[in-house]
């Protein structure tokens, strides 16, 4: 009679034992796609229209796109309930967070009016001598 999986590892020494499972946890904690991440989740794709304000194939298309906006991304990870936190490894650095993106920060901030923008006056044009 075989073995199953569970007789395979049980038989294992303990430290390869202890690898295999600390690997099997990473690859449970990660996601392949946006709609597994939904699944996760608990959420259908009608829940999560309703949150973006578009309808349900909207969503399905976002799911399926291999390339968008970070905004994009970031309005369906909250819409599912999650954070979006922008991690960027370098060579011999401790990992670095970027919080803001160009003028993003710079555009809600002057919707909330924490900064105000000032236009500047048209110049005066010279009054024709009639």
């Amino acid at each position: 009679m075989g073995r199953n999986l569970n007789d395979v590892v049980a038989a294992l020494p303990e430290a390869r034992r202890a690898r295999v499972e600390a690997r099997a946890q990473e690859l449970k904690e990660q996601v392949e796609s946006l709609s597994e991440l939904r699944r996760v989740a608990g959420k259908a794709q009608v829940e999560i229209a309703s949150a973006l304000n578009v309808k349900q194939p909207s969503v399905s298309k976002i799911e399926k796109q291999a390339d968008m906006y970070l905004s994009t991304l970031r309005s369906y990870v909250e819409a599912v309930g999650g954070q979006l936190d922008l991690i960027v490894r370098l060579p011999s650095r401790a990992p670095l967070r970027i919080e803001r993106l160009g003028d993003v920060a710079l555009g809600a901030a002057a919707r909330s009016g924490k900064i105000t923008t000032k236009r500047r006056a048209k110049p005066k044009t010279a009054a024709r001598a009639g």
